[in-house]
């Protein structure tokens, strides 16, 4: 691998357990089929005193991965400070962020990636057109892109905010002004892709059940979207 990767790819690994050893072998066997020069940041942060075995995983599996490296530290935030602490730790010329608990397909990663060269688009992300997480969290989702199309005055039919991976090129990512430590951080990305009118595609996916744990949206989360988004749009300079 060249000192400077082609593609960084950042794995959210909060709470994925030991999964995240059969998500990041597929992964690995992807890019490699694909020829990839990558990098693989394995983020697993963690809350002190909760139960929580996915950063002795993380570690452990890293260390026959000569191509991947772990950030494990005492949370400071929740996914926001992940996504960050995870892009700081990158190398590569692109970058990539996708959730390690397998509800987004790996595989979306090499799509991504190869229509951003294709296309020469700063950013790509997916939109879930097949959704197996139940009619809750479908409902939220909707009621959410429709408040931001509203918001921000976007007209694109495919605009899915918190659907990953998203991949960037590191010019795009550098010019971004990201702050969240919450669960604002994918709507952040998309705000910032609109104030430098960066060229954006949008991919269709399918997004998978979690049979794992239970999801991570709760009302209080509910609250904190409402609130970033009217913040960002009327107060926020």
């Amino acid at each position: 691998m060249n000192n400077i990767p082609e593609l960084s790819v950042v794995v959210l690994c909060y709470r994925a357990g030991s999964y995240v050893r059969e998500f990041v072998t597929q992964l690995e066997t992807e890019l490699n089929t694909e020829g990839i020069d990558y990098e693989m940041v394995l983020v697993a942060n963690f809350q002190p005193g909760e139960p929580d075995d996915t950063p002795e995983i993380v570690k452990s599996l890293a260390l026959h991965k000569p191509r991947c490296t772990v950030v494990s530290r005492a949370k400071e935030g929740m996914m926001g400070w992940d996504m960050r602490s995870g892009l700081r730790a990158c190398a590569g010329k692109h970058l990539a962020v996708i959730d390690g608990d397998g509800q987004m397909p790996s595989s979306d990663i090499v799509v991504t990636y190869r229509i951003l060269k294709l296309g020469r688009y700063d950013l790509v992300k997916t939109f879930r057109t097949v959704r197996h997480d139940g009619s809750y969290r479908r409902l939220i989702s909707w009621v959410y892109n429709l408040l931001f199309r509203l918001l921000f005055q976007i007209r694109e039919p495919a605009l899915d905010i918190n659907a990953k991976p998203k991949v960037m090129t590191r010019a795009a990512y550098t010019q971004m002004r990201l702050a969240s430590n919450g669960w604002f951080t994918d709507a952040e990305v998309m705000i910032e892709a609109l104030r430098l009118r960066l060229k954006v595609c949008h991919v269709s996916t399918v997004f998978g059940r979690n049979e794992r744990r239970h999801t991570f949206i709760t009302p209080a989360t509910i609250f904190e979207f409402l609130y970033y988004l009217f913040y960002y749009r009327f107060a926020k300079r």
